[in-house]
């Protein structure tokens, strides 16, 4: 991928989806005193909206972090998945088209 080829709206969406996970992350790690990986479990599981019930905010301070990480965090990730999921499929369709096109030309 070149350069020239990279959205701004791509790598908008892209960097807002990583901030949020490393955010999301960090800041567990450090109110519930959750591993990394259990950190980023959680990230994920609550941003994909699964909710698998696991684990939990334990605290109140982790609870009301918990409520605006949702409110903010689903909005940006669906935001950002349909950026990144729009290029992609944007990028397929134009690989179809250009097949279509070599081989129409032959």
């Amino acid at each position: 991928m070149t350069k020239q080829n990279v959205k701004p709206e791509f790598v908008a969406a892209f960097t807002a989806l990583t901030s949020l996970i490393a955010i999301g992350t960090i800041s567990y790690h450090y109110l519930e005193g959750w591993s990394w990986i259990t950190s980023l479990y959680f990230v994920v599981a609550t941003l994909a909206t699964v909710g698998y019930g696991d684990i939990h905010p334990t605290n109140d301070v982790t609870r009301l972090f918990t409520v605006f990480f949702i409110l903010f965090g689903v909005t940006v990730a669906i935001a950002s998945i349909t950026v990144i999921g729009g290029r992609y499929l944007d990028k397929r369709q134009q690989k179809i088209i250009n097949k279509t096109n070599k081989r129409d030309n032959r």
